[in-house]
């Protein structure tokens, strides 16, 4: 048996290529980046900061947790202004946005996350920028906190950083590769 091609398949194909005018661009060749910033809901367990991580991770998105406990009473002055800061005035939204999440160490599932990442006081704020925690940026003292500027300069150095920094807060090696 002999197989021979179908008589329309046997004229030749034209390609057509567009020209460069003509081309359009699937992948964004601007260097502005504009995401909202996201709230998420409290972390309770190590296995939803985890996700939280992943998800940030691939939105070269930094995420933002504060630390606290239900009976810290200066976590509960705290929070307000952190999630009025992200949330109702989008600071970090032009530099790429900002996730916020608040991890109750007080909950009974959350197990030794808290040591992991060296909390030692309440409330701390710490970013984590391409799944790596940045403990040179990391902010315990109250006083910082409630400081209004004071927060908005740190939120905005953490959401230029866009999730391309890791490795303990682009360090000496942070910033050598990956760019």
């Amino acid at each position: 048996m002999i197989l021979r091609p179908l008589p329309s398949l046997s004229r030749s194909i034209a390609l057509r290529i567009p020209s460069s005018a003509s081309r359009r661009h699937l992948f964004g060749a601007s260097s502005t980046r504009s995401h909202q910033n996201r709230i998420f809901d409290s972390i309770r367990q190590p296995n939803d900061l985890h996700t939280l991580m992943l998800l940030s991770a691939a939105e070269n998105r930094p995420l933002i947790t504060m630390w606290s406990a239900s009976w810290c009473s200066t976590c509960q002055a705290v929070k307000p202004l952190v999630k009025s800061l992200i949330e109702d005035e989008g600071v970090g939204q032009a530099e790429g946005g900002l996730g916020f999440t608040e991890v109750e160490l007080d909950s009974t599932l959350i197990g030794d996350l808290g040591v992991k990442y060296m909390i030692t006081s309440m409330p701390t704020l710490l970013a984590f920028s391409r799944q790596e925690a940045q403990f040179d940026t990391k902010l315990v003292k109250p006083e910082q906190m409630k400081d209004k500027e004071f927060l908005r300069n740190w939120l905005l150095n953490e959401a230029r950083r866009g999730g391309r920094e890791g490795g303990g807060g682009g360090g000496l090696f942070g910033g050598l590769f990956g760019r």
